[in-house]
């Protein structure tokens, strides 16, 4: 699968979130602050056909878009590059990182030690 860029992401989240959308309702649906404009929208699209990401189907005068790519395949295929591009692969040094960043809640650290745990039994 080639790379998404961000923008193109966004286009994605919306598809994921319904589907099948035309370029107007993707515009509609993507957050007002990004200053998005029809152009970039179908600009975008067009990316997304070449991909293979999304598929376009006519309906009157318009084309109507859906996803080709599941977006939990997406996120498991972006965190990986990221923790390998990042981090070398390793995973407590990716941990290590953000809760530097950004406190841990009481809920995450007890999260991570569920994690630990089932690790642990596993092996």
């Amino acid at each position: 699968m080639s790379t998404i860029s961000d923008a193109e992401s966004q286009i994605m989240q919306a598809l994921w979130g319904q589907h099948p959308l035309s370029a107007e309702d993707i515009l509609a649906a993507l957050p007002a602050e990004g200053g998005w404009q029809l152009g970039t929208v179908k600009t975008l699209l067009n990316r997304l056909l070449n991909k293979g990401a999304v598929k376009a189907e006519r309906e009157g005068r318009r084309y109507l878009y859906e996803p080709l790519i599941d977006r939990a395949q997406w996120e498991g295929s972006e965190s990986m590059g990221l923790l390998d591009r990042v981090f070398g692969g390793r995973l407590s040094p990716l941990v290590a990182h953000f809760s530097a960043q950004r406190r841990l809640s009481a809920e995450d650290a007890e999260a991570l030690r569920q994690l630990l745990k089932e690790h642990d039994d596993e092996h």
